[in-house]
Order: C-alpha cells, then sequence, then structure tokens
C-alpha cells in the first residue's frame, strides 16, 4: 500500500466518519424503537 499524503488521509477519515455515523443512527433508532414497543406494552 502507497503512503496517503495528509489532504488523503483527511478525506478517508472523513468518509470513514461518515459511514459510522450513518451506522450509529441506524443503530440508535432501532434501540428507541424498541424503547418504544416496550414501554407501550
Amino acid at each position: 500500500m502507497r503512503k496517503l499524503n495528509f489532504k488523503e488521509l483527511v478525506a478517508e477519515n472523513k468518509e470513514q466518519l461518515l459511514k459510522d455515523k450513518e451506522a450509529m443512527e441506524k443503530i440508535e433508532k432501532r434501540i428507541e424503537e424498541k424503547a418504544i414497543k416496550t414501554a407501550v406494552k
């Protein structure tokens, strides 16, 4: 693997964080939905 320059590294990290943010939001949404279903019972 070639060495990334700083700009490429930042872009890659940003992309990874955005993906992680989306994943986190999906997980949070599922947790909230479960909590609502549990509270309704």
